[in-house]
């Protein structure tokens, strides 16, 4: 059985001191309650002082972002082996903010995953449609295109070694949620794709979580669908007390 994941991404939010306070909150609150994989990706510069406090806790690492290259001439980049260094097991690859703002494209966000991948952190990857798409009805459409440019040439073993995060672009901090039946719909039709392109046991075993303004009153109906395996968190995992209902649903 699939344990549930759940995982924070604070964005550009915190200081190393309030990331450091949130970390030691969250550690006591977790203190024998393993139930859930629990992961918080805070911002770059708070990421090693963070990782100091979550020793030997349970509670995982996660980065929001890395670059492609191992090493070189890129101003304001890190690496995948900066992450490993600064405590990083897991990093969040293509969010929708990254695709948007940053202009990263399905060939980018592959390159990074197989960066990733190669220093031996965990991707969670990021796949959804804007409004538009989903009002003409490419939902599905766009999503397999994701997946299948994203995943471009890894292997089974490196599908083994990733999560797939689900977030509909139009219900990221807009307070929207997809319906618990719209996202299980699409986590179906994810499981289908894995499983046409490497196999039934991949279909059955890889993590779909799903992310969009989830928050403590939507999480128990999205949990409930049989292929939501988790949330990726936005706002609501900034504060300790929303955080800890959500991760015990």
């Amino acid at each position: 059985m699939r344990r549930p994941f759940i995982a924070g991404n604070w964005k550009m939010h915190k200081t190393i001191r309030e990331a450091v306070d949130f970390a030691n909150q969250l550690k006591n609150a977790q203190r024998g309650y393993d139930e859930r994989e629990v992961v918080i990706a805070p911002p770059f510069p708070a990421l090693y002082a963070v990782a100091e406090v979550l020793m030997e806790s349970g509670i995982r690492l996660s980065a929001q972002n890395l670059h492609e290259k191992p090493e070189g001439a890129y101003t304001g980049e890190v690496s995948a082996g900066m992450l490993i260094d600064a405590g990083c097991e897991y990093v969040i690859v293509g969010h929708s903010e990254r695709r948007a703002l940053f202009g990263e494209k399905n060939d980018v966000i592959n390159r990074k995953l197989k960066a990733a991948l190669s220093f031996g952190l965990r991707p969670i990857f990021c796949i959804g449609e804007i409004l538009e798409e989903r009002e003409e009805g490419r939902t599905f459409a766009v999503v397999e295109q994701q997946i299948k440019e994203g995943l471009n040439n890894l292997t089974t073993d490196d599908i083994r070694h990733l999560l797939i995060a689900y977030e509909p672009v139009w219900a990221i901090g807009t307070g929207k949620t997809a319906t618990p039946e719209q996202a299980q719909e699409v986590h179906v039709f994810i499981r289908d794709v894995m499983g046409k392109a490497y196999g039934g046991d991949v279909s059955v075993d890889i993590a779909v979580i799903y992310g969009g303004s989830v928050n403590p009153g939507n999480i128990g109906g999205l949990m409930a669908q049989e292929d939501i395996d988790g949330a990726l968190v936005g706002g609501a995992s900034l504060d300790i007390d929303s955080f800890v209902r959500i991760i015990r649903f």
